[in-house]
């Protein structure tokens, strides 16, 4: 029998398994940041989709005391009386808490009656409706602790569809900001006007 080196590989073998070990961990160390990356993602991404949803779903503007105003003078267009009707309606408004400014210039008012409905974008060219900063900075943008007054001009010709605003009519008039939920009003009108009803 010839005399031989024998291999000793238990050298090797701790090589070896230092070598798998440390495969395993860069491994896994890849798989749990790109596993937690794609769970940073999803997760600021479903934040987002909430934050739109509650924005849509909820109104920027609410209504500043809880009357509507009606101008019956003549001046205004309107009547007073029992078969009397409204020439301009008014009243004012400011962001609710918590809520996004709302640019009236991209804004739009609804009217509903029983005689029909039509819906308006703010315009400066025609005299459907207008608003003013009564407090705040005089710009057309509601933001926190503003006031605005919306005065609707109902015998303007360009709200043909809704009929004349009288006396026991329901009126719905919806303030519709370009980001979240209109503001609805809904009032049912006394039996008869004076020069300024409020309802």
């Amino acid at each position: 029998m010839g005399c031989g080196w024998r291999k000793n590989e238990k050298g090797f073998t701790g090589l070896e398994a230092a070598i798998v070990l440390i495969a395993f961990v860069v491994v896994a160390a890849v798989f749990s940041y790109v596993m937690l990356g794609a769970g940073f993602y999803t997760t600021q991404k479903s934040k987002q989709v909430v934050d739109t949803g509650v924005k849509q779903a909820s109104s920027s503007l609410t209504l500043d005391g809880q009357y509507i105003y009606l101008n019956c003078t003549t001046e205004a267009g309107g009547s007073t009386g029992s078969n009397g009707k409204a020439g301009q309606i008014f009243f004012y408004v400011t962001q609710t808490a918590g809520g996004t400014p709302v640019d009236l210039e991209k804004t739009s008012i609804a009217i509903t009656t029983k005689n029909g409905f039509k819906q308006l974008f703010y315009s400066s060219t025609n005299g459907a409706w207008d608003y003013e900063g009564v407090v705040g900075d005089g710009d057309n943008v509601v933001e926190a602790n503003e006031k605005y007054k919306i005065t609707i001009y109902v015998t303007d010709g360009d709200w043909n569809g809704i009929g004349e605003i009288k006396p026991n009519q329901e009126i719905t008039i919806e303030v519709r900001p370009p980001i979240g939920a209109p503001l609805s009003i809904s009032k049912l009108l006394p039996p008869s006007f004076d020069l300024l009803t409020y309802v």
